[in-house]
């Protein structure tokens, strides 16, 4: 037996050797699913299997990375042979060297959703359209989603559902729209994310050859996170297995918190119908939480009908019991849970970044950060503005996206007049209309300038053109650092920044020399065999958030929950537990979408290794104005004996208030308890009744109260209310704009 399996307990080592045929690997948190799929290829690797026939798809470069490494200092160098990386990364490596099979160039563009919206915005102004009704980025998920589904904007044109659901929207152009958006990608030779994954599929059905040859390439296929896959991700890596059929999937049903990318939880629930003979092996074990904290996910986490069977343990010591904090306001909860962090870092020699801070919306940071600031407190939100994102840094990559394919219609637009070179919006319309009457790219009318436009602004136009010209031709001759530190210089950015001498200007100035940097580091890097240009910006425009956001700072974590899966935290705070907030008000209606959310607190339960904090707020400023709010039934499911329920601090009322005292506690005993709600499903054919429809004395159903008899009715109010008695969980007034009831007699 090789050293490294001695390193695994039972069900890992199993899960490790078993080589051939499919096998699902269901691994809880904290159960050390990453050492598993290392190790396993680390397994195929020593058992003879050629690297270069390990295919390994992950959902960050970072995990990727991570991994490569690992089993390097495992297996050796033999491991950077490997197709592994993302699904985004390792098929956009695929269709450069296919694309031309789909007639899209070897050198096309990748476009980021800034690149997308800016495009859309195009459109919108063509068509005459508002781009209030037509927002943008309702626009782009809506293709988005289409996409994932592989639905073209050819076959959405023609389902009717979908076009009646643009109709009953009020956007009933969609559809035109994106075939609009589509048409003028592909005549830029671009590709936005969700495209490498459509066009793969589209390359595997219209060239069965291609799929042959990949298909004989890779002998085994795994999968990390398999619940996270959407339709077009699940029919790509069943099609690469389905000769061999040595597939591999690793993931977590109750960490599936993606439905909103297209995520479905149904690709790793019917695995086993796919694969009846799939050998099944369950990580059950959590090495990173506390006794308690695990219970805590597992009480809640059990209330989900549509799961996999696990039984999630942990032989990690007990713990603290979880604290549940509640406040009168949002303001009052933020400065509980900054206090609670001073107390807990000074109490026992912590640092910043052992502490996080997690959230259902971004909107609740405003808070939060307040109270940070007032103790002093170092934070960082992740989330925010990153890196590749600023200004300075978009437009030199534009320069560098011309470079390498001058059709990139977006990459234009935005640097034709940057720096200033008089080209004016009224010529770039021009340019625009010639192209698209001719149906060509806008580099073949630049290029051409002047068989278009007449006047002064042609030898600007020229200048231009040749610029890029030889930019083009540097980049197939230099490395990447080469040609970026001459377009940054060139094409006159350094320059026009070196002249802004604010603080703004210096600080843009810095962060095009740390993009140079970056490219060095690039060039530098041994394991990167291929120094151009081309891959450089392939490799940026893949990164991921989790990638982008590096950051060893020893700062507080402030995020989303959605943003803090994979990550782990040796103290954690959940705030804003309440009713509409968390889970939201519009996952509540269906159990699909509350089990979601179900989910989504349990990802965020097991982000803890060694205290969890729970808060909650009975008021909080929502939508323009303060609204009360009900506890979260979530904490009604955590089961009352891992809890330690506390108070809000009273510093307010001591007289002889010492700045140390405002970390002391009142004890559970005298703390009010958290009220229980009787738990109601819905009726099949449940349907809100209209507001002005209700009346005193009506019998009514809620979708979480249950049924009761409206008792009084406040509908002259901004806030319409209702008082209702409940059947099972007493008295409630309601805010009707958003407590959904049906009338029942």
């Amino acid at each position: 037996m090789k050293s490294y399996l001695d390193q695994l307990n039972e069900v890992q080592r199993k899960a490790v050797t078993h080589s051939q045929g499919p096998i699902m690997i269901i691994a809880g948190a904290g159960s050390g699913k990453t050492r598993v799929l290392t190790y396993r290829i680390a397994h195929l690797l020593s058992l003879g299997v050629e690297p270069y026939n390990v295919l390994a798809l992950t959902f960050t470069n970072k995990a990727a990375k991570e991994m490569r490494n690992r089993i390097e200092a495992l297996v050796g160098s033999q491991a950077r042979s490997l197709w592994m990386g993302t699904f985004h990364s390792v098929f956009a490596k695929i269709l450069r060297s296919e694309a031309p099979k789909i007639n899209y160039p070897s050198n096309f563009t990748i476009y980021d959703s800034d690149d997308s919206k800016s495009l859309i915005r195009g459109i919108l102004k063509e068509m005459g359209l508002d781009d209030k009704t037509y927002k943008p980025n309702q626009i782009l998920a809506r293709i988005s989603s289409a996409k994932n589904r592989l639905i073209g904007w050819e076959q959405y044109s023609k389902d009717a559902e979908l076009v009646l659901e643009d109709e009953a929207s009020g956007r009933p152009q969609t559809a035109k729209i994106y075939q609009m958006y589509q048409t003028r990608a592909f005549r830029s030779g671009a590709m936005d994310f969700d495209d490498l994954l459509f066009n793969t599929n589209v390359l595997f059905r219209d060239h069965i050859d291609v799929l042959n040859k990949y298909q004989q390439k890779f002998h085994y296929v795994l999968v990390d996170e398999y619940q996270d896959t959407n339709l077009s991700q699940y029919l790509i890596a069943r099609k690469l297995a389905a000769v061999r059929r040595n597939i591999c999937v690793v993931g977590d049903d109750a960490q599936s918190i993606y439905a909103f990318r297209g995520a479905d939880i149904q690709n790793i629930l019917n695995f086993e119908k796919d694969y009846p003979d799939v050998e099944i092996f369950r990580l059950e074990q959590n090495y990173r939480s506390t006794g308690n904290i695990v219970e805590v996910a597992n009480s809640v986490i059990r209330h989900n009908k549509a799961q996999l069977k696990k039984n999630v343990w942990t032989s990690n010591v007990t713990g603290e019991p979880i604290d549940l904090l509640k406040a009168e306001s949002d303001n009052e909860e933020a400065r509980m849970v900054a206090s609670s962090i001073f107390e807990e870092k000074v109490s026992n020699s912590l640092k910043n970044k052992d502490f996080a801070i997690l959230y259902r919306t971004n909107a609740q940071s405003r808070p939060l950060e307040e109270a940070l600031r007032k103790l002093n407190l170092r934070y960082r939100i992740i989330g925010g503005l990153s890196f590749y994102e600023r200004k300075e840094v978009k437009d030199l990559m534009a320069y560098l996206r011309l470079a390498v394919n001058p059709n990139d219609e977006e990459a234009f637009k935005r640097v034709i007049n940057y720096p200033k070179r008089g080209i004016g919006d009224t010529t770039l319309a021009k340019i625009m209309v010639i192209a698209n009457e001719n149906g060509v790219p806008v580099w073949d009318v630049v290029s051409n300038i002047k068989h278009a436009l007449q006047g002064k602004i042609v030898g600007e136009i020229e200048s231009f053109a040749n610029l890029i010209k030889s930019f083009s031709l540097l980049a197939t001759a230099k490395n990447a650092f080469e040609v970026v530190d001459h377009v940054a210089k060139a094409s006159g950015i350094v320059r026009e920044l070196t002249a802004d001498k604010t603080i703004e200007g210096i600080g843009r100035y810095e962060n095009i020399q740390s993009l140079l940097s970056g490219v060095q580091q690039f060039v530098n890097d041994p394991e990167v065999e291929d120094k151009s240009l081309a891959l450089y910006l392939q490799d940026v425009a893949l990164l991921t958030d989790e990638d982008r956001n590096k950051n060893d700072d020893d700062s507080i974590t402030l995020m989303t929950i959605h943003g803090s899966k994979g990550l782990e935290f040796k103290n954690v705070f959940i705030v804003g537990l309440e009713e509409e907030l968390f889970p939201s008000m519009m996952m509540t209606g269906s159990r699909e979408d509350l089990e979601e959310e179900r989910r989504l607190f349990y990802v965020a339960v097991t982000r803890a290794e060694k205290k969890l904090t729970l808060s909650y707020a009975v008021s909080r400023f929502r939508f323009g104005t303060v609204r009360m709010m009900e506890p979260s039934r979530f904490i009604n499911e955590v089961d009352p004996k891992y809890l330690n329920v506390a108070s809000k601090f009273k510093v307010e009322e001591q007289p002889n208030f010492k700045f140390a005292d405002q970390f002391k506690r009142p004890t559970a005993k005298n703390a009010p308890p958290v009220p229980q709600i009787v738990s109601h499903t819905p009726s099949p054919d449940f349907k809100a009744t209209d507001v002005s429809q209700l009346r005193q004395g009506q019998r009514v159903e809620h979708q979480k109260f249950g049924f009761g008899t409206i008792a009084e009715l406040d509908i002259a109010s901004p806030d319409k209310k209702a008082r209702i008695q409940f059947d099972k969980n007493g008295e409630k007034t309601l805010i009707l704009s958003f407590a959904k009831l049906m009338v029942l007699n």
